[in-house]
């Protein structure tokens, strides 16, 4: 038999927060939804804010979030996130606010309200989850499907003719005098992870400070959506979405960065 470490020499290295409820995620295999999730709710531990964070959950795939985070929770109509999250956090200032979006209902039905309340600089963090589709009602095109990519409203590839160019809102959410922090991160990789959880920080503090709008934008994949494996969907995001949808900070400290004007020119 071999010899087995003694357990009170092995180090933890992972754990589930108690910030997250004990229910089961039911995202698909592979969906970054609950590796988001889990960071969110790991930084709202660690910076000891859980019975002051108030998170708002609309339409979508992020639909049931309340069923997983163990914080105060209220749910939006589609597209409507941001106008409840400046509802809430203008009656109470001194709680965390953060909306949890896709980008079907973000950029799309909620464009409006999104713009706006970015352009008002409230004092919120929104995340927004971009796998360029609509995941949960069926694999239509979203605002965010890019140049050629099939779904079940486009099964032929998107074309810039008929269903024009995809929307790059975060980078339009950066140009607003409003906006103090504006990044765009993944989670497919450990180094994404942490390169986000950092991001969830700094957005966290900046709203403590009452900098204004903070917006993590998190390029994810959709394995279902895409009909693709998870490793290969993580793959296919890399090889096509990344250069449409470069990673990395586009606004820190209310000022524009250099890759957001390389970003502009280039794409």
């Amino acid at each position: 038999m071999p010899e087995t470490f003694p357990l009170d020499h092995l180090e933890c290295v992972w754990e589930k927060p108690d910030t997250l409820t004990e229910t089961r995620f039911h995202y698909c295999p592979g969906c970054g939804h609950g590796v988001v999730h889990k960071i969110l709710m790991e930084a709202v531990k660690e910076l000891g804010i859980q019975g002051d964070t108030i998170g708002v959950a609309p339409v979508g795939c992020s639909v049931f979030a309340y069923h997983y985070m163990d914080v105060d929770m209220q749910e939006a109509a589609h597209g409507r996130a941001a106008a409840v999250a400046t509802g809430i956090k203008r009656v109470l200032p001194e709680k965390y606010v953060y909306s949890y979006q896709g980008d079907g209902d973000l950029a799309a039905i909620g464009t409006a309200e999104t713009i706006h309340a970015a352009n008002r600089g409230e004092n919120i963090l929104v995340i927004f989850i971009n796998n360029a589709i609509y995941g949960m009602t069926g694999g239509q095109m979203a605002p965010t499907s890019i140049i050629g990519m099939k779904t079940s409203t486009t099964p032929e590839g998107r074309e810039i003719a008929t269903q024009g160019f995809p929307f790059k809102i975060t980078e339009l959410i950066a140009m607003l005098p409003g906006a103090y922090y504006v990044t765009r991160q993944s989670v497919h990789t450990p180094n994404a992870v942490r390169s986000f959880k950092k991001a969830v920080l700094k957005a966290f503090q900046a709203q403590k400070e009452k900098r204004g709008y903070c917006l993590i934008e998190v390029v994810s994949n959709c394995p279902s959506g895409w009909k693709l494996t998870p490793v290969d969907a993580n793959k296919w995001m890399e090889e096509n979405m990344f250069p449409v949808y470069p990673i990395g900070d586009l606004k820190v400290e209310g000022k524009l960065g250099e890759r957001m004007f390389t970003q502009v020119t280039k794409n």
